[in-house]
């Protein structure tokens, strides 16, 4: 890199990490993160999931150039091509599918993961195709960190796509073998794949600035590893006996999965990950319009089911009370794809708790960085009977520059 004369977006501390990394894969621009935890006296630097993210890119990336410091507090990326998954080119790729193995010192879940991949694969040249592996495969929702869980990963955030011109049906997410937070909150054991077969060259503007409408119906699923196969009863129980004095159609599946067992140092085998935790997402009358939450059994122990399945329940009557076409799960997904999309205004009706968050915010402020418009707000034109906001975002007009090549 000596001699390079090189424009670096620059940003300090290991906050939106995954965010920022994302925004530079997709705009082409370099970014320099400095300062990475440089006043922990006990682990400064790249935490173990930033390094396995990084990794990530690197393998369904073309040309990427990623240097980190010898602290680890300081890392500049030069982003390659997004390439997808391409036998002989990417690192890991095993037939039609890039294998990633996670540590057994990580401690976000694979939505982690999922949910900037996700965003990555409608702009890559080729299907990305990305299967999940090792002894740190976290698929429930995490305590600690507050990650969602693969289910409402795959019923809440990949059903939105499609109003991006990006079918849903040629999306599919495969969990292979699930898994809690294991001890201290690190490693899970599962394995999980996402297969996403659909490419565009730009996704289309999206106008959801409508009245949300009345929650219809309740899905979820309630999952337990390595425990009694009961508690899923008793999580189920427990939430219907709060959202069936509301909504009539509520249907949960029940999911029972033994621990997976794991090799320690000593090559000995170990079963990990065993947990449980309940998932339900809300749909709406006005489609597209859903709302989410997770809640799961903190990894040292100490909480029935019938907590989980109340507190989840009660979660979820909050999440739909904080208004808007969308809950804050998923509106970091939709406004960046708002951003990439066609030069035209979109519009999107969000909660002003959800818009409020320091997350949005701080995405807004990337976007700009980054060379997008700056969002519009105004209040909705519903005569006072809410409080919520509309957010008009601009298309920069980025799109697929590998489909723009070919």
């Amino acid at each position: 890199m000596s001699g390079e004369k090189t424009d670096f977006i620059r940003f300090t501390g290991h906050r939106a990490f995954t965010e920022r990394i994302v925004l530079s894969t997709l705009t082409g621009r370099p970014v320099h993160i400095s300062k990475i935890r440089s006043s922990s006296a006990t682990h400064p630097g790249l935490a173990p999931h930033e390094v396995s993210f990084l990794r990530l890119i690197e393998a369904i990336t073309n040309g990427s150039v990623i240097d980190v410091s010898y602290s680890g507090t300081t890392i500049t990326y030069q982003p390659g091509l997004i390439t997808g998954t391409v036998a002989g080119v990417n690192a890991g790729a095993v037939g039609d599918v890039v294998e990633h193995t996670l540590p057994a010192n990580n401690t976000r879940g694979i939505t982690y993961f999922l949910l900037p991949l996700a965003l990555l694969a409608p702009f890559s040249k080729a299907h990305m195709n990305v299967r999940f592996t090792g002894p740190g495969v976290i698929t429930s929702a995490t305590h600690l960190t507050g990650d969602i869980s693969v289910d409402s990963f795959r019923t809440a955030v990949l059903p939105l796509y499609g109003m991006f011109g990006i079918p849903p049906a040629r999306i599919e997410l495969r969990v292979l073998s699930r898994s809690c937070s294991g001890p201290g909150g690190r490693g899970g054991g599962g394995v999980v794949e996402l297969r996403f077969a659909s490419q565009v060259r730009l996704p289309k503007t999206l106008h959801l600035n409508r009245r949300p409408g009345r929650i219809r119906r309740i899905r979820g699923v309630a999952y337990c590893t390595g425990v009694s196969a009961s508690h899923n009863n008793r999580m189920i129980t427990a939430a219907r006996g709060v959202l069936n004095q509301l909504v009539s159609d509520v249907h949960v599946a029940a999911q029972y999965d033994p621990a997976p067992l794991v090799g320690d140092k000593n090559g000995a085998k170990k079963k990990i990950g065993i947990g449980f935790g309940l998932s339900l997402v809300a749909e709406s009358s006005a489609d597209g319009v859903l709302y989410s939450a997770d809640v799961v059994a903190p990894p040292e122990g100490g909480v029935v089911p019938e907590d989980i399945g109340a507190r989840c329940a009660y979660q979820l009557l909050e999440v739909i009370a904080q208004g808007g076409c969308v809950s804050n799960v998923s509106a970091p997904t939709l406004l960046t794809l708002m951003a990439m999309g066609s030069e035209d205004v979109g519009r999107l009706r969000l909660g002003r708790e959800v818009l409020a968050r320091e997350e949005t915010i701080g995405l807004a402020r990337d976007l700009k960085k980054f060379g997008a418009a700056s969002w519009g707000i105004r209040d909705v034109d519903d005569d006072g009977e809410t409080t919520d906001l509309v957010v008009s975002v601009k298309g920069t007009g980025v799109g697929n520059v590998g489909r723009k090549v070919a």
